[in-house]
């Protein structure tokens, strides 16, 4: 499948998610004036370009080369300031051989991902730790509802490629493996909580200090 067309595919594919409701045609996002509750505040819409609603940051892979072997594109609306109010966003993910994404969630919006180049096996665990799995061929798509853990891992032997549509234009990510061995959490408090043992968590905290998932 052409990586354009799964692009555009995954987009549509989240309209039909969205909440959101504007009283006029857009609010293109002004990164110059304060964020509230709501989102950012729009643009005087006579600086408004048709650049604002185009986004090229997935033109090319990405250098997957961080600890997970995987690269992490987003179009937020911090960095697509068109999305702002639509209720949408999109990230490209780029998979080198045995690359993942770990297990992390979302916690203001719900995912569909598209699979666009190679395999993968992506699922989700339910609030009754049960979890929903599946090896996914090129075209393949799936939902992953909103704040519960999931991830992807690359089972094939070539690089893959996916793209993700979100209904929210900032989802929010918070990934388990940096938000328990990257911050300020103390040691001991991971140890107490996890029943991972010392030595182990400052080797965590030594891997995960280091590199950034994202």
């Amino acid at each position: 499948m052409n990586s354009n067309l799964a692009f555009f595919l995954t987009c549509a594919l989240l309209i039909s998610l969205s909440e959101a409701r504007l009283a006029v045609d857009f609010c293109v996002a002004d990164p110059n004036l304060p964020t509230g509750p709501e989102g950012r505040a729009c643009k005087n819409p006579s600086n408004v370009t048709v650049y604002d609603f185009i986004y090229t940051g997935f033109r090319t892979p990405g250098q997957t080369s961080i600890i997970f072997n995987n690269n992490i594109d987003v179009a937020f609306v911090d960095t697509f300031p068109g999305l702002n109010g639509l209720g949408l966003s999109m990230v490209r993910l780029d998979f080198g051989v045995n690359g993942v994404i770990p297990m992390h969630s979302h916690p203001r919006a719900s995912e569909v991902l598209i699979l666009a180049k190679g395999s993968i096996i992506a699922g989700f665990i339910d609030t009754n730790d049960v979890a929903y799995y599946k090896k996914l061929q090129v075209g393949d798509v799936i939902i992953l509802p909103q704040g519960l853990l999931h991830f992807q891992v690359n089972v094939g032997k070539s690089p893959a490629l996916a793209f993700v549509s979100f209904n929210n234009a900032n989802p929010g990510i918070q990934f388990t493996s940096t938000s328990l061995f990257a911050g300020n959490l103390p040691a001991k408090l991971v140890e107490k909580t996890t029943l991972i043992d010392h030595d182990q968590v400052i080797k965590l905290r030594k891997v995960f200090g280091k590199y950034s998932v994202l």
